[in-house]
Protein backbone atom coordinates (compact mmCIF):
# COMPACT_ATOMS: atom_id res chain seq x y z
CA UNK A 1 0.00 0.00 0.00
CA UNK A 2 1.24 3.57 -0.43
CA UNK A 3 1.94 5.17 2.00
CA UNK A 4 0.45 9.12 2.29
CA UNK A 5 4.07 10.81 1.40
CA UNK A 6 4.44 8.74 -1.26
CA UNK A 7 0.94 9.75 -2.90
CA UNK A 8 2.03 13.14 -1.33
CA UNK A 9 4.98 13.18 -3.63
CA UNK A 10 3.37 11.72 -6.38
CA UNK A 11 0.70 14.50 -6.76
CA UNK A 12 3.27 17.20 -6.51
CA UNK A 13 5.14 15.86 -9.30
CA UNK A 14 1.72 15.21 -11.41
CA UNK A 15 1.35 19.03 -10.60
CA UNK A 16 4.29 20.59 -11.68
CA UNK A 17 4.25 18.45 -14.88
CA UNK A 18 1.00 19.56 -15.40
CA UNK A 19 2.10 23.34 -14.84
CA UNK A 20 5.31 22.59 -16.77
CA UNK A 21 2.63 22.20 -20.01
CA UNK A 22 1.15 25.12 -19.42
CA UNK A 23 2.19 28.08 -22.34
CA UNK A 24 2.31 31.43 -22.34
CA UNK A 25 1.30 33.19 -26.22
CA UNK A 26 2.11 36.54 -26.97
CA UNK A 27 0.07 39.08 -28.93
CA UNK A 28 1.90 39.98 -32.45
CA UNK A 29 0.88 43.31 -32.58
CA UNK A 30 1.72 43.31 -36.44
CA UNK A 31 -1.02 40.54 -37.34
CA UNK A 32 -3.34 42.04 -34.70
CA UNK A 33 -6.33 43.99 -35.30
CA UNK A 34 -8.98 45.38 -32.78
CA UNK A 35 -11.80 47.27 -34.90
CA UNK A 36 -14.92 48.73 -34.78
CA UNK A 37 -18.38 50.12 -36.82
CA UNK A 38 -20.61 53.12 -35.64
CA UNK A 39 -23.89 54.52 -37.22
CA UNK A 40 -23.41 57.56 -38.72
CA UNK A 41 -27.00 59.89 -39.32
CA UNK A 42 -28.44 56.68 -39.53
CA UNK A 43 -27.54 55.88 -43.13
CA UNK A 44 -24.02 55.22 -43.21
CA UNK A 45 -20.99 53.65 -40.81
CA UNK A 46 -17.75 55.07 -39.77
CA UNK A 47 -15.24 51.81 -39.29
CA UNK A 48 -11.78 52.29 -37.63
CA UNK A 49 -8.80 50.25 -35.42
CA UNK A 50 -6.46 50.42 -32.85
CA UNK A 51 -2.85 49.53 -34.11
CA UNK A 52 -1.30 49.26 -31.29
CA UNK A 53 -2.67 46.38 -29.16
CA UNK A 54 -0.56 44.26 -26.97
CA UNK A 55 -1.63 40.84 -24.72
CA UNK A 56 -1.34 37.53 -23.83
CA UNK A 57 -3.24 34.16 -23.96
CA UNK A 58 -2.25 31.84 -21.45
CA UNK A 59 -2.87 28.25 -22.25
CA UNK A 60 -2.81 24.90 -21.59
CA UNK A 61 -3.43 22.09 -24.72
CA UNK A 62 -6.31 20.18 -24.05
CA UNK A 63 -7.69 22.37 -21.40
CA UNK A 64 -9.68 25.31 -22.89
CA UNK A 65 -11.51 26.39 -20.21
CA UNK A 66 -8.45 26.96 -17.95
CA UNK A 67 -7.42 29.50 -20.93
CA UNK A 68 -6.85 33.06 -19.58
CA UNK A 69 -6.67 35.67 -21.98
CA UNK A 70 -5.92 39.93 -21.54
CA UNK A 71 -5.52 42.32 -23.91
CA UNK A 72 -4.24 46.05 -23.56
CA UNK A 73 -5.07 48.61 -26.72
CA UNK A 74 -3.49 52.14 -26.75
CA UNK A 75 -6.23 54.31 -27.41
CA UNK A 76 -4.46 57.17 -28.97
CA UNK A 77 -3.65 55.26 -31.74
CA UNK A 78 -7.58 54.85 -33.23
CA UNK A 79 -7.41 55.07 -36.76
CA UNK A 80 -10.62 56.29 -38.76
CA UNK A 81 -9.07 57.27 -42.43
CA UNK A 82 -9.82 61.15 -41.07
CA UNK A 83 -7.11 63.07 -39.21
CA UNK A 84 -9.85 65.46 -37.99
CA UNK A 85 -12.80 62.73 -36.92
CA UNK A 86 -9.70 60.98 -35.17
CA UNK A 87 -8.70 64.11 -32.97
CA UNK A 88 -12.15 64.35 -32.11
CA UNK A 89 -12.23 60.89 -30.42
CA UNK A 90 -9.76 61.12 -28.99
CA UNK A 91 -11.51 64.02 -26.73
CA UNK A 92 -13.56 64.00 -23.53
CA UNK A 93 -16.51 63.71 -25.88
CA UNK A 94 -15.42 60.24 -26.67
CA UNK A 95 -12.47 57.99 -25.31
CA UNK A 96 -10.71 61.25 -23.69
CA UNK A 97 -7.42 59.69 -23.73
CA UNK A 98 -5.65 61.97 -21.60
CA UNK A 99 -7.26 60.43 -18.28
CA UNK A 100 -8.18 56.64 -20.16
CA UNK A 101 -5.31 55.98 -22.06
CA UNK A 102 -5.89 52.13 -22.86
CA UNK A 103 -8.88 50.38 -23.11
CA UNK A 104 -8.32 46.32 -21.59
CA UNK A 105 -10.39 43.21 -21.51
CA UNK A 106 -9.31 40.66 -19.35
CA UNK A 107 -11.36 37.09 -19.61
CA UNK A 108 -12.99 35.28 -17.10
CA UNK A 109 -14.47 32.38 -18.79
CA UNK A 110 -13.68 30.38 -22.12
CA UNK A 111 -15.75 27.52 -23.91
CA UNK A 112 -15.86 25.58 -26.58
CA UNK A 113 -19.10 26.05 -29.07
CA UNK A 114 -20.00 24.29 -32.19
CA UNK A 115 -17.57 25.67 -35.19
CA UNK A 116 -15.84 28.12 -32.71
CA UNK A 117 -15.96 29.58 -29.07
CA UNK A 118 -17.21 32.17 -26.65
CA UNK A 119 -14.89 34.49 -24.45
CA UNK A 120 -16.63 35.91 -21.55
CA UNK A 121 -14.85 38.62 -19.68
CA UNK A 122 -14.44 42.24 -18.06
CA UNK A 123 -14.26 45.21 -20.63
CA UNK A 124 -12.98 48.66 -19.24
CA UNK A 125 -12.77 51.78 -21.18
CA UNK A 126 -12.96 55.15 -20.27
CA UNK A 127 -12.59 53.33 -16.69
CA UNK A 128 -16.26 51.90 -16.39
CA UNK A 129 -15.84 48.01 -16.57
CA UNK A 130 -18.56 45.87 -18.30
CA UNK A 131 -18.82 42.33 -18.63
CA UNK A 132 -19.21 41.22 -22.53
CA UNK A 133 -19.57 37.89 -24.78
CA UNK A 134 -17.17 37.63 -27.98
CA UNK A 135 -18.10 34.59 -29.95
CA UNK A 136 -15.17 33.79 -32.04
CA UNK A 137 -13.33 31.14 -34.21
CA UNK A 138 -9.94 29.65 -34.43
CA UNK A 139 -7.52 29.00 -31.38
CA UNK A 140 -7.81 25.33 -32.46
CA UNK A 141 -4.84 25.00 -34.91
CA UNK A 142 -0.93 25.53 -34.48
CA UNK A 143 1.17 26.57 -37.25
CA UNK A 144 5.49 27.01 -37.46
CA UNK A 145 6.70 30.27 -39.18
CA UNK A 146 10.01 30.27 -40.99
CA UNK A 147 11.95 31.48 -38.41
CA UNK A 148 10.55 28.54 -35.90
CA UNK A 149 8.34 30.21 -33.68
CA UNK A 150 4.85 29.10 -32.91
CA UNK A 151 1.62 30.61 -34.57
CA UNK A 152 -2.23 30.62 -33.63
CA UNK A 153 -4.84 32.89 -34.38
CA UNK A 154 -8.30 33.82 -33.38
CA UNK A 155 -11.11 36.09 -35.03
CA UNK A 156 -13.93 37.09 -32.01
CA UNK A 157 -16.34 39.71 -32.45
CA UNK A 158 -19.20 41.27 -30.00
CA UNK A 159 -21.38 43.96 -29.63
CA UNK A 160 -21.42 46.82 -26.70
CA UNK A 161 -23.37 50.50 -26.56
CA UNK A 162 -20.86 52.86 -26.13
CA UNK A 163 -23.38 54.57 -23.56
CA UNK A 164 -22.65 52.22 -21.46
CA UNK A 165 -19.29 53.22 -21.00
CA UNK A 166 -20.07 56.68 -20.50
CA UNK A 167 -19.01 57.77 -24.53
CA UNK A 168 -21.98 60.19 -24.62
CA UNK A 169 -21.26 62.70 -27.00
CA UNK A 170 -24.38 62.75 -29.68
CA UNK A 171 -25.94 65.41 -31.74
CA UNK A 172 -29.34 65.54 -32.61
CA UNK A 173 -30.58 65.36 -36.47
CA UNK A 174 -33.13 67.78 -37.95
CA UNK A 175 -34.73 65.34 -39.87
CA UNK A 176 -34.84 63.19 -36.39
CA UNK A 177 -32.33 60.86 -35.00
CA UNK A 178 -28.97 61.33 -33.74
CA UNK A 179 -25.33 61.87 -35.69
CA UNK A 180 -23.32 58.90 -33.17
CA UNK A 181 -25.39 55.58 -33.28
CA UNK A 182 -25.01 53.92 -29.56
CA UNK A 183 -24.29 50.26 -30.67
CA UNK A 184 -20.94 49.53 -31.07
CA UNK A 185 -19.97 46.43 -32.93
CA UNK A 186 -16.28 45.20 -31.72
CA UNK A 187 -13.82 42.64 -33.40
CA UNK A 188 -10.37 41.11 -33.05
CA UNK A 189 -8.43 39.67 -35.55
CA UNK A 190 -5.64 38.38 -33.03
CA UNK A 191 -2.24 36.22 -34.25
CA UNK A 192 -0.59 34.95 -31.18
CA UNK A 193 2.91 33.72 -31.26
CA UNK A 194 5.29 32.17 -28.66
CA UNK A 195 8.78 30.47 -29.28
CA UNK A 196 8.76 26.90 -31.02
CA UNK A 197 9.36 24.17 -28.42
CA UNK A 198 7.13 21.27 -30.27
CA UNK A 199 6.29 19.94 -33.92
CA UNK A 200 3.62 21.56 -35.74
CA UNK A 201 0.38 20.04 -33.78
CA UNK A 202 -3.34 20.67 -33.83
CA UNK A 203 -4.28 21.61 -30.49
CA UNK A 204 -8.21 21.35 -30.58
CA UNK A 205 -10.92 23.07 -29.10
CA UNK A 206 -12.71 19.95 -27.48
CA UNK A 207 -11.78 19.25 -23.40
Amino acid sequence: MLSIRTLAAASALLLASTAAHAETWQIDPTHTRVGFRVSHMMVSSVEGSFPDVSGTLDLQPGKLSDAKVSVEVTMNTVSTGNDQRDEHLRTSDFLDVANHPTMTFSSTGLKAKRGGFELTGDLTIRGVTKRVTFTGTGLDQVAVDPWGNKRMGAHATTIVNRQDFGVAWNQALETGGLLVGDELPLQIDVEFTRPNDTANQQIGLAE
